[in-house]
């Protein structure tokens, strides 16, 4: 099983569409994950209608509308991988372990909010992924997404993928 991880997408405010990179990964994935600040409805329908499944939740910048349509935390069970799908998780300084508190049932968790890629494993073996932002790099070198596979019950093959500069 193929995922796609995006997180803080922020369309309109950071940019008028996602990148064309980023629509060619939806289409090659099997399910796509979205850890939450989309800010417009339109590219929660963009994916939903274009992706094979949709495991999403709202961020804090999500208006009521959002919020309506999405959780605050979901869980799915990819082939064998538990996965959660939360927005915050918190300051960097001792996530691993706030997070392995608060989903001992999980093998991944995906969050976003910070626009940073993260990529650790907590002492109970919950590995934490956060895939950046694909249109707001902040204080990051590039705007980025990541992928994976899901094969035989694990995940594998996460990369993080830079998108070039917009012009």
């Amino acid at each position: 099983m193929r995922l796609l991880l995006v997180s803080d997408t922020h369309v309109p405010a950071r940019a008028r569409r996602l990148p064309a990179d980023l629509l060619a990964a939806i289409d090659d994935a099997d399910a796509v994950v979205h850890a939450g600040d989309w800010t417009d409805t339109g590219t929660l329908d963009l994916l939903a209608e274009r992706a094979g499944r949709l495991i999403a939740v709202h961020g804090n910048n999500d208006g009521p509308e959002l919020r309506s349509r999405l959780p605050e935390t979901v869980r799915a069970d990819l082939d064998g991988v538990r996965l959660g799908v939360v927005h915050e998780t918190g300051p960097a300084q001792g996530r691993e372990r706030r997070c392995a508190e608060r989903f001992p049932d999980l093998d991944v968790l995906v969050f976003g909010h910070s626009h940073i890629p993260w990529d650790t494993v907590a002492a109970n073996g919950l590995r934490l992924l956060n895939p950046g932002s694909p249109t707001d790099r902040r204080r990051q070198p590039f705007c980025t997404y990541m992928t994976a596979q899901i094969r035989d019950g694990r995940l594998d093959d996460v990369l993080l993928h830079r998108l070039p500069p917009r012009v």
